[in-house]
């Protein structure tokens, strides 16, 4: 039985994770949730949809009393909180999945020239594995500290990954334009989250500085072995979850939809999680609410020698809690898919 501590579990992203682990096939049992503002109060009084499932309470964060009680901890908490406890796990011999964006850059620099803060666990960014697997399987297997990707880039880098891996696309074109639900702001109410400002309203953010931005192009470029510069504007769209991105890219030569087609199908053969879409058919994020599916479908623009690849996930799905999950699987030796074979709700 591999235990795991969620630090942070009320949140968004981490109720998500344990609705998905509470119905693990296999020896994934959640053993302890933190959080500092429920601490004392039952799981399912703040978390209804989980009555039930687990009748244990939220628990106060006690970092150096985490050995005795789990194999992993999973850190549901910010970015810059993150940073502040995974050295301390790590010593204990835990290993540490990590939801923030504290490790998912490689280097400190980038990271401080994008969140605008001194990193205080540099040492630890190069050994991070960044926790998509569907280009790092084997890494994720052995790693001891994962860096879960960002909801934003998931979808970008599926979207554009095929294409850039062929090397039929010019590096300089892409173009990434995201839309998403607001519960990928968290549960603390905003401005921007506020009903009012959202209902029958769509509206373009952080232009030119998401800090999602140097992700994509960090792990875009290890795809194309050179470095690469997007243009990504995220948006914020009246719906609770999902993301649906549309990347467009140059052709360097002249291809067919089919044919794009089949480079997508045959690079994603294997994966049980990206699913590519057939001819005249495209991604919507209904049909992958609540799962951990990503949807891929394209179109190419033949006047303009221009590739419309779009990609579909639930953000809390997919971009958060999803791929916890896939890459739990994949550190203590069960399936990948244990926990995860649960289809989008629709309507």
């Amino acid at each position: 039985m591999i235990k795991i501590g969620i630090v942070g579990a009320s949140g968004y992203s981490g109720s998500e994770l344990l609705r998905f682990l509470v119905n693990h096939p296999g020896e994934l049992q959640v053993a302890l949730c933190t959080s500092e503002t429920y601490a004392g109060q039952c799981i399912e009084s703040v978390l209804p949809n989980l009555r039930g499932f687990l009748s244990a309470k939220f628990e106060p964060l006690d970092l150096d009393s985490l050995k005795e009680r789990v194999d992993a901890v999973v850190l549901a908490v910010p970015h810059k909180v993150a940073m502040s406890f995974a050295p301390k796990i790590l010593k204990q011999g835990l290993r540490v999945v990590d939801f923030s964006a504290d490790y998912r850059l490689e280097d400190a620099e980038t990271y401080q020239a994008w969140y605008h803060t001194e990193h205080t666990s540099s040492e630890l960014m190069p050994q991070a594995i960044y926790g998509l697997p569907e280009r790092y399987r084997a890494k994720i297997r052995d790693a001891q500290l994962v860096a879960n990707p960002g909801c934003y880039p998931t979808s970008a880098i599926l979207a554009a990954m095929p294409l850039v891996a062929q090397g039929v696309v010019e590096l300089d074109s892409i173009i990434v334009d995201s839309k998403s639900g607001i519960s990928g702001a968290g549960p603390k109410p905003s401005e921007n989250t506020h009903y009012a400002n959202r209902e029958s309203n769509v509206v373009a953010y952080n232009i030119g500085v998401h800090r999602h931005t140097p992700e994509i192009e960090q792990e875009l470029g290890a795809v194309a072995s050179e470095p690469i510069r997007v243009t990504f504007t995220p948006h914020l769209v009246p719906m609770t979850r999902g993301i649906l991105s549309t990347v467009y890219m140059r052709l360097t030569e002249e291809m067919s939809t089919q044919e794009a087609l089949s480079i997508y199908a045959g690079f994603y053969e294997n994966e049980p999680f990206v699913r590519v879409l057939p001819s005249d058919t495209y991604p919507e994020t209904k049909a992958v609410l609540g799962s951990n599916y990503c949807d891929v479908g394209l179109e190419v623009d033949t006047r303009t020698r221009r590739i419309i690849a779009m990609a579909a996930i639930d953000n809390l799905g997919k971009g958060a809690a999803g791929a916890v999950v896939q890459n739990l699987n994949l550190m203590f030796g069960f399936n990948e898919t244990d926990g995860l074979k649960v289809p989008g709700m629709m309507p």
